[in-house]
């Protein structure tokens, strides 16, 4: 039987409270763990990944700010959201850029397989990581119904965030 997915992006200690932590990302926790906790379906995370040599990569060149470096707190689900995906066994998707093709795959997996309805993304960053993972899904099932939920998503700016919600709407993503 065919399910509902939501998909929970890097809602780490570093994109909301620590190292690339902002006031919109703070501002949206509350929203974002009630809708997980009320969300009749399937609930995925990603976490955004690196590795100690961060600041060598191409990304540490373009954002020299180290961050969620594997197995810091940093890295880790904010609580809340970390007790959830311990008590319900959530899967996690470790990503080491934007978008993860793992997390893709299993989608389209599950879909083949009947089990998708539809997908559901939140998280942070909207004009990052929430929009590549929305974007990467639909190139593999451009005909599976994918949304973002605005109100639980958080850019690196305001006005990014917004840019993003356009860029969505304008590639077929439904925007609630």
């Amino acid at each position: 039987m065919a399910e509902k997915y939501l998909i929970v992006v890097d809602m780490q200690n570093d994109f909301t409270y620590d190292a690339l932590g902002t006031q919109e990302a703070q501002a949206i926790v509350d929203r974002v763990v009630q809708k997980v906790q009320n969300f009749s379906g399937k609930v995925i995370y990603t976490l955004d990944t690196h590795q100690p040599d961060y600041i060598e990569t191409q990304e540490g060149e373009m954002l020299p700010v180290p961050h969620c470096i594997k197995d810091t707190h940093g890295w880790q689900l904010i609580d809340p959201l970390l007790s959830l995906q311990k008590q319900n066994n959530n899967l996690v998707f470790e990503k080491g850029t934007f978008g993860s093709v793992d997390l893709a795959q299993y989608i389209v997996n599950q879909y083949k397989q009947g089990n998708v309805e539809s997908v559901e993304l939140i998280g942070v960053c909207t004009d990052i990581c929430v929009i590549s993972n929305a974007l990467l899904i639909k190139a593999y099932l451009p005909e599976l119904q994918i949304y973002v939920d605005s109100a639980c998503c958080a850019g690196v700016t305001s006005e990014k965030h917004n840019a993003a919600i356009e860029t969505l709407k304008s590639c077929q993503i439904i925007v609630e």
